[in-house]
């Protein structure tokens, strides 16, 4: 039996809600404006769905500065969520999510989770720090009802690895 059937699908999971404010923590960027940025090689995160979120590459520091952190736009592409394994600033128009539960792939499923509610976020109506403190995401849980980080690692990594196939896949034809 393969790894992958050992694992249920989304749809067959229980899922709960939970306040995001309970598994994040949410901080405010700060902006580095153009005419004090200085060429460099730090990212600095700002309000574009493009590019993992990076504007610009920078070598400023600030109280921004962290690394392992969620993006979130509030502006610009707004509700857009990037997860950043390496340090990097994060301007005014975006908010700094540092999770509780420190790992990648759980970081990553919750990108996920955040950026599907985009929808109901605008110009209007800005994702700032208070509606993503008081915003509830679902999440699978386990049979205790607490948040299943476990499940939401493997799935990420099993998603990981079928991209790292169909890369492997597309080579190998290229040279066959």
């Amino acid at each position: 039996m393969s790894y992958e059937k050992k694992l249920l699908p989304l749809h067959k999971k229980e899922w709960k809600e939970f306040w995001l404010e309970d598994i994040v923590d949410i901080e405010s960027g700060k902006d580095i404006y153009e005419r004090e940025r200085i060429d460099g090689n730090i990212p600095y995160v700002t309000a574009t769905a493009q590019n993992n979120g990076i504007g610009y590459f920078v070598n400023n520091i600030n109280k921004t500065l962290e690394e392992k952190a969620i993006s979130v736009n509030r502006n610009g592409s707004v509700g857009y969520a990037f997860y950043h394994d390496y340090k990097a600033l994060y301007g005014n128009d975006t908010r700094k999510l540092i999770p509780k539960y420190k790992n990648k792939y759980s970081s990553l499923f919750l990108t996920t989770v955040i950026t599907k509610q985009k929808e109901k976020y605008g110009y209007g109506y800005k994702m700032g720090t208070g509606r993503l403190k008081r915003q509830k995401i679902l999440l699978p849980i386990n049979e205790l009802g607490n948040i299943d980080f476990a499940y939401m690692k493997k799935y990420m990594q099993i998603g990981e690895i079928k991209e790292e196939y169909k890369i492997l896949d597309y080579y190998y034809k290229l040279l066959n």
